[in-house]
C-alpha cells in the first residue's frame, strides 16, 4: 500500500508577521492545528512538524496531536532553523528515520491550505507519472510542492549555498508536473498582517 508524508515547517520567527505565524486563528483553530488536521484528512499517513524558535510554546500547541499509540503527529526541533529552510527540510527527514514513503508532501506552516485541494494534488501526483508535482494558479507557481519517494537521499542533502530546494526542482524539470487550479489559495504566504487579513478574507470565495 502505497504510503504518504508530509514535512510541515514551523520553525520560522514571524518576525515580519510581528506574532508566531503558527498560533494565528485559522477556521475555528490554530494555523498550525489547521494544516496538520487538513494534512491528515487529504490522506497523509504521517506528518513531521518541524519546530524552532519557541518550540517548547508549539509543542504545547498541538499537544493533543501527540498523544496515544497512533499520533496524529510527531514534532522534531531544528536548533540550526536561523540557517535557512533547507535545514529544516533535513532535519524533518532525520526524525522520519527509515520509515517508508512512497509521497513526500513540503509545506510552510504559514500556507493555509484546505483538505480537499491536498487531496487533489497528491491524487495528481500519483496518476501524473512525474517526479515532482506543484499547484498552479493562473500560471503562477504554488505550494505545496509533493516528491516522489525515490528523490528523498537527494532532498536529505540540500543545502541553502546550492539554492536548496529550488536548485532540485529544476533539476528534475523534465520529470515537473505542473497542476493548474481554480483555488487561489494554492498561492497563499502568509508572511504579514496584510497577506494574512487578506487570506482570511479571501475563505470561501470562488476566484
Amino acid at each position: 500500500m502505497a504510503t504518504t508524508a508530509a514535512l510541515l515547517l514551523a520553525a520560522g520567527e514571524s518576525r515580519r508577521m510581528g506574532r508566531l505565524k503558527a498560533l494565528l486563528p485559522w477556521q475555528g483553530a490554530t494555523l498550525v492545528a489547521h494544516q496538520i488536521a487538513a494534512l491528515k484528512s487529504a490522506g497523509v499517513d504521517k506528518v513531521v512538524l518541524v519546530l524552532g524558535y519557541q518550540a517548547d510554546l508549539l509543542r504545547a500547541a498541538v499537544e493533543p496531536m501527540l498523544r496515544g499509540s497512533a499520533p496524529v503527529v510527531t514534532c522534531t526541533v531544528n536548533h540550526q532553523y536561523q540557517q535557512g529552510k533547507t535545514t529544516s527540510i533535513r532535519a524533518g527527514l532525520a526524525a522520519m528515520g527509515n520509515t517508508p514513503c512512497d509521497t513526500l508532501l513540503i509545506l510552510n506552516v504559514d500556507q493555509p491550505r484546505s483538505a480537499e485541494v491536498l487531496r487533489r494534488l497528491l491524487e495528481a501526483h500519483r496518476h501524473g507519472g512525474g517526479l515532482i508535482t506543484i499547484p498552479t494558479h493562473q500560471g503562477k507557481g504554488g505550494h505545496p510542492i509533493i516528491l516522489d519517494g525515490s528523490l528523498r537521499q537527494e532532498l536529505a542533502e540540500i543545502d541553502e549555498a546550492t539554492q536548496g530546494l529550488r536548485a532540485m526542482v529544476k533539476r528534475h524539470q523534465d520529470s515537473l508536473q505542473k497542476v493548474e487550479m481554480a483555488e487561489a489559495e494554492v498561492l497563499w504566504d502568509l508572511n504579514t498582517p496584510e497577506q494574512y487579513q487578506a487570506a482570511v478574507q479571501g475563505q470561501g470565495r470562488t476566484p
